[in-house]
C-alpha cells in the first residue's frame, strides 16, 4: 500500500495500524509503540481553528510529516492522514543507531530513550526542518509490520482538550511504551 493510500484513511485506523511499524530517520529508529489519533473536528486538534503558519503541513496532504514544539522545549513528530488529521508519534522501542540515540538523550537505558514524544524526537534528531517533508522519502523510512500487535487502547494524555476520547494505541505489553494504560 502505498503512503498516500495507508494515509489517506480514517486517522484512528491509521494510528493502529502503524503499531509496530519500523520507523527510521537517517538509519536511525526502531519499532512504533505508542501512537495518539487527532481529527480536526476536536478541539486538541492543531488543525481545529484551521490553516496557521505552524500547522500548514496538516493542510498538505497524507503522507507529510507534521513537526511542532511542544512547551516551547520539545520536537513532536506526526503523520499527516486526510482530513488534516494527524498521528502523533508517542514512542518507539529503539532496534536501530542505539548508541548514537543514547548520546543525543545522554542516557543508556533503552527504554528511557524514546518513551514519549518530546524523548522520541531528539533520539532521532527530529527538528523544524523535518517539517514538511514526505514520509516516504529520505531521511525517513517507514515499514509496516507484516503481523499487526496486539494493542491497548486508552484516552490520550498530555492534553486537556477531548482528552476523554479513547484515540491512544499502544503495543499490548511493551516495556517501551511512554505512560502505561489505565486497565479498564
Amino acid at each position: 500500500m502505498s503512503p498516500d493510500t495507508f494515509f489517506s484513511r480514517e486517522v484512528t485506523l491509521v494510528a493502529r495500524e502503524l503499531l509496530g511499524a519500523e520507523l527510521l530517520v537517517d538509519g536511525v529508529g526502531g519499532l512504533i509503540v505508542e501512537t495518539e489519533a487527532y481529527h480536526p473536528t476536536e478541539p486538541a486538534s492543531h488543525a481545529h481553528r484551521g490553516p496557521t503558519p505552524r500547522n500548514a503541513s496538516m493542510f498538505l496532504g497524507p503522507g507529510f510529516v507534521y513537526v511542532y514544539r511542544s512547551y516551547g522545549i520539545h520536537w513532536c513528530l506526526n503523520f499527516v492522514c486526510s482530513d488534516a488529521s494527524a498521528v502523533l508519534i508517542r514512542a518507539i522501542e529503539p532496534t536501530a543507531g542505539i548508541e548514537k540515540m543514547a548520546e543525543r538523550r545522554g542516557l543508556a537505558n533503552p527504554r528511557e530513550l524514546c518513551s514519549g514524544p518530546g524523548k522520541l524526537a531528539e533520539a532521532l534528531a527530529i527538528t523544524k526542518a523535518h517539517d514538511g517533508l514526505r514520509i516516504d522519502a529520505a531521511p525517513f523510512a517507514l515499514r509496516l509490520p507484516a503481523t499487526p500487535p496486539a494493542v491497548v487502547i486508552g484516552p490520550r494524555i498530555g492534553i486537556t482538550k477531548a482528552a476523554d476520547l479513547p484515540w491512544r494505541f499502544g503495543v499490548a505489553g511493551s516495556a517501551y511504551l511512554s505512560k502505561a494504560f489505565r486497565r479498564a
